[in-house]
């Protein structure tokens, strides 16, 4: 049996439909589901189990589980409860990694991009403490995540006990299917899909950067199913440990993106540029790019979806269809 916590979000069901597609149907989820629609992500999905977030500790007591592959997470930027984000993006990934290293069990886990902070200190997933101390995650959540990437890293350094497999995976801009439930937390393409398709002006905003036009703000945009795709791999390859960026290692513009999302809906791309508001101007990321060589190094050999035709699959398959779930 396999364990996915926030298996009701976005990444996490996501990586049980996977799991479905390959044939597996042992396996437990672990999330907050909640009263609104966020149930529709693991609708199509067949389970073995659902665990409650407040029993998962009970639940794990005594079990054998064939990996565990912890997703969830507070992920909304704009939380300000700094002790619920702790108790939920370090404490319980402590006990979690401390739970599979008591059972020799597999440890996969969500790190983020995020820990990367403004991107000064480079966008290099080196793992080694003295690296990753240089690094100053801008927000709560980000600054959750790089001190769980730190506990791990110091243990596999000083070679503490640590599972037999042990995987962070700094996800970047990650969009796709099952990502509505987020809100503003949503990627651009599905936050202006309505607009496309109804042939309104999508805004984005001007550069407020020397040497950088307006829409040219980058980011490195990657499908869902490559990042599923690393995720699976490295279930299949229990000899790899280590903290991984998940990335397509090209920068594309929010220009590049919404003009894929009006070809893919047939109309001629309609942008508009509009002051960024000064609240965010100084804090406001110009620039992200996976190093994407560590897990190159490691033997993945997986490709990655040209934006365009991420895009193009995204918004033909799901965004318009009536029923836009995995």
């Amino acid at each position: 049996m396999l364990l996915v916590t926030g298996a009701a979000g976005f990444i996490g069901s996501n990586v049980v439909a996977a799991l479905n597609e390959a044939g597996r149907t042992d396996i437990a989820v672990n999330d907050i589901v909640g009263a609104d629609a966020k149930w529709r992500n693991l609708a199509k999905r067949q389970i073995a189990d659902v665990v409650p977030p407040a029993e998962l500790m009970r639940w794990l007591d005594g079990r054998k589980l064939d990996a565990v592959i912890h997703m969830g997470a507070i992920s909304d930027t704009t939380v300000t409860d700094a002790d619920l984000v702790l108790e939920t993006n370090f404490r319980l990934s402590r006990r979690l990694l401390d739970w599979c290293t008591g059972s020799r069990t597999p440890f996969i886990y969500a790190s983020s991009a995020a820990t990367y902070g403004d991107g000064s200190a480079g966008f290099e997933d080196d793992w080694s403490p003295e690296a990753l101390k240089k690094l100053a995650p801008m927000n709560l959540y980000g600054w959750s995540k790089h001190l769980f990437d730190l506990l791990v890293a110091d243990r596999a350094v000083k070679k503490e006990k640590l599972p037999p497999q042990w995987c962070g995976l700094k996800f970047f801009n990650v969009f796709g299917p099952n990502e509505y439930h987020k809100g503003e937390m949503m990627s651009l393409a599905a936050k202006r899909f309505d607009d496309v398709k109804q042939g309104r002006t999508v805004r984005l905003f001007k550069s407020h950067k020397p040497g950088i036009a307006d829409g040219d703000q980058r980011r490195d945009f990657i499908y869902i199913d490559d990042a599923v795709a690393v995720v699976r791999w490295l279930l299949a390859s229990p000899q790899v440990s280590g903290i991984f960026n998940v990335g397509t290692g090209q920068a594309r513009s929010f220009r590049d993106l919404i003009s894929a999302l009006f070809r893919a809906m047939g109309r001629e791309p309609s942008i508009e540029y509009v002051d960024m508001p000064e609240a965010i101007r100084g804090q406001y990321q110009y620039f992200t790019q996976a190093r994407v060589e560590n897990i190159r190094r490691a033997g993945y050999n997986g490709g990655f979806t040209p934006l365009e035709d991420a895009v193009e699959q995204y918004a033909t398959r799901f965004l318009a269809a009536q029923d836009s779930y995995r």
